[in-house]
């Protein structure tokens, strides 16, 4: 079984529910406190293992790039003043992972952008991770899902429980217990009717897919108007193969939503060390 060692990033979405402020940045790039929200799921990959980090971009995104590039006149300014430890910072950045880029040149859907980056995969498993969605744990998520991979050798899908009034909105799983948090996967529903979903585990977005499931977004044909998605191959491979889910262990922040990004940004703001003693004085001042 071939070790996990690439992530899959798409970043290529125009982030409307954000606008006006993705008018003209990335949304992956909004900070939540003082990191943007992609740095938080480049860093959760690589405190999992994987040491390679391909970005499926698109038109106005370069911003993303140049984080994660060296920059030595911003290091040398800092080191100059004597600012010797954000200047560690910012290189740190930099040599998190190794960096590819590849432009998905229309936003025709989350499967759209993994066809875009296959040729990068080497007949190998890899992980996918999706800007809106954190969690804050003790082990990493795309561990867990990884530690998964290593018993079952399938692709491998992140799990958490919702509320059925939640459930509509989110890709919903039909699933049996194997072990503990594991899940068989028989079926995926995407925003299913009000009190129709099979239950009550949602998919989050992280994955871990092999190259069964490229071979199934080729031959997935959307209806016109219709975006390719990631969940329709995941269907497809899960009815006559075998796909099984992790249902994850830590607070699941979905930022993919104006009141999920404050959320987590509370949350978070009340954990980073600089700021959680007067922002948790400041929240409890509220009326």
């Amino acid at each position: 079984m071939r070790k996990i060692t690439k992530a899959i990033i798409p970043v290529a979405g125009l982030g409307t529910r954000f606008l006006p402020a993705t008018k003209a940045q990335p949304k992956e790039m909004l900070p939540i406190v003082d990191k943007p929200a992609v740095q938080y799921l480049v860093e959760e990959a690589v405190a999992s293992g994987i040491t390679d980090i391909i970005f499926v971009t698109g038109r106005e995104k370069r911003t993303i790039e140049d984080h994660f590039d060296v920059a030595p006149g911003l290091e040398r300014t800092l080191e100059e003043q004597g600012k010797r430890e954000s200047a560690d910072l910012v290189r740190s950045i930099s040599n998190l992972a190794r960096f590819a880029y590849i432009r998905q040149k229309y936003p025709k859907g989350d499967g759209d952008a993994l066809l875009t980056a296959g040729h990068l995969m080497e007949n190998e498993p890899v992980a996918v991770l999706f800007g809106d969605d954190l969690i804050l744990g003790k082990t990493p998520a795309l561990k867990q899902l990884m530690s998964a991979y290593e018993t079952y050798g399938t692709p491998i899908v992140a799990l958490a429980k919702v509320s059925p009034a939640v459930a509509s909105s989110k890709g919903m799983v039909k699933a049996s217990n194997v072990d503990g948090h594991v899940f068989r996967v028989g079926e995926i529903v995407e925003k299913p009717a009000l009190g129709k979903a099979p239950s009550n585990l949602a998919l989050v977005g992280k994955y871990i897919i092999t190259p069964e499931i490229l071979t199934a977004l080729r031959a997935v044909r959307p209806k016109e108007g219709e975006e390719l998605r990631l969940a329709h191959a995941l269907d497809a491979v899960a009815r006559k193969s075998e796909v099984y889910g992790v249902e994850l262990e830590g607070e699941w922040l979905d930022c993919g939503s104006k009141i999920g990004f404050l959320k987590a940004t509370v949350r978070l703001g009340l954990e980073h060390p600089e700021t959680k003693k007067e922002f948790k004085e400041f929240l409890k001042s509220l009326d």
